[in-house]
Parts: structure tokens; sequence; C-alpha cells
């Protein structure tokens, strides 16, 4: 999301529905939550890159000087989009179990949201506005922690710890997932070209740590590595509680 030219305030204001309501335009056919909806759907089949005011004009039927007297610019329209996003997510304090099974639940929900949905990735990766939709999310994601003996800043230490770490593999996943489509005119992937390239010009005995790593047999998928490092993340989590009982 770009914020060199954006306006907090005002999109802080359409955020928690404080923007005035506009005067003019089918009000009747068109509200923000459908535009936004519209605009994530079309993030979901194209990418964020495709998504354009003129373009959800056209799929909404309406001109587009009429979308902009409900979102000022396409700044406002992506962090609508983001907490919107946020705010579908299944709470996280109302997973069952304990506090363990709760965050392992939201952080391979959230990694599957993110991997199928990249457009997301993009934007929390820059500003994440302060929105009903992701302050309603830290809040839940702080009561996970309510009784295991944390302070609240300790709470909200691992809170971030553990989105921050979901949402890096996540774009591992992503960037991974790239690299094996393919491409140019032979159809080869990015992944094959450099495969066969260190096959045949790079001696791995320069490097025998990674030469030992591959003799094991194939290197963790992205899914895998995932797991390994949510377990660590939850296992030194849970030695900071059991430290403070």
């Amino acid at each position: 999301m770009s914020t060199d030219h954006s306006d907090p305030q005002r999109i802080l204001e359409l955020l928690w529905g404080r923007s005035p309501r506009p005067s003019r335009g089918p009000r009747q056919a068109l509200t923000v939550e459908r535009i936004v909806s519209a605009a994530a759907d079309l993030a979901d089949t194209d990418g964020l890159e495709s998504l354009s005011m003129r373009r959800l004009a056209a799929r909404l039927g309406v001109g587009v000087a009429s979308l902009y007297t409900y979102v000022p610019g396409k700044d406002e329209l992506l962090a609508l989009m983001l907490d919107h996003s946020i705010s579908q997510d299944v709470l996280p304090h109302t997973e069952p179990g304990t506090w363990r099974d709760k965050v392992a639940a939201w952080a391979r929900r959230d990694w599957n949201d993110y991997v199928s949905r990249p457009w997301a990735i993009q934007l929390v990766a820059t500003r994440q506005p302060a929105g009903p939709g992701a302050l309603g999310w830290l809040e839940s994601a702080l009561r996970v922690f309510d009784g295991t003996g944390l302070s609240r800043p300790e709470a909200i230490a691992a809170v971030q710890s553990v989105d921050a770490f979901v949402r890096g593999q996540a774009q591992a996943a992503v960037s991974e997932a790239a690299t094996e489509r393919p491409e140019g005119p032979d159809g080869t992937s990015w992944r094959g070209v450099e495969d066969e390239f260190l096959e045949h010009h790079v001696d791995l005995g320069a490097y025998p740590a990674l030469a030992d790593a591959f003799a094991h047999g194939p290197l963790p998928d992205p899914q895998e590595t995932f797991e390994f490092g949510l377990r660590a993340l939850l296992d030194g989590i849970q030695a900071r509680i059991e430290h403070t009982a």
C-alpha cells in the first residue's frame, strides 16, 4: 500500500465509518462494502497489480467519478480491503483448546489464507492502519494468553512474533511457488533453469553443509518449514510461560 501521498486521517475516517456519506451518485446501488468486496474479487482473480479504480468501476457497472464519491483513491481502497479481510478471520480466542492450540490454529489458518491471497501479504508488508478489523483481531489474540502468566506487553510481543513469522513464511511460500511457474516460450521455470545451472556449473564441494543437506533427500517444502518453525516458536513461548509460573 502506497503511503507517500495518502492521507492517514481520511483513511482512518473511512475505516471507522466517520466519512461524510456521498451526496450524489447511485447511493441505492453502491456501498463501500460492495466496492470493497468487488475489489477483493478482482485482486483474488488477477492480482493486486491489475486492480485499478477504472477496472473496479467497470466491474461494478458505474462511472469512475461515482466510485470516487465513496472511496477517494486507491490507497483508501487498499486499506479498506485489508481491514475487511482481517475482519473475516476467525477470532483467535474463540478457538477450542489451550492457548497453544488456539495460536497454532490461527497461525495455520492465516498461513493458508495468505498463500491463497498473496495480495493480502503485499498490503500487510507496508502499513496496516488501525481499523476495526485489525483492532478486533488483536484484542482477540491478546485474550488467548489470558491466564498464562504473561504480562500484557509480553502477550503483545508473543502475538506480534507469531504474526510476523506467519507472514514471513507465507511470503516465502508464495515466492517459492512463483519460481516454479513455467515461463518463456519453452515453458521452463526459473527453478528448472537454476537447478540445471547449479548441476552443471557449480561445484557443491565448496559448500559441504549444503551438499550434505541435499544428500539426505529433498529439502523441506514451504509447509514443512512453516510447521517446524511454528513448533519451535510455540516451544519458546511455552518456555517463557513456564518460567513466569
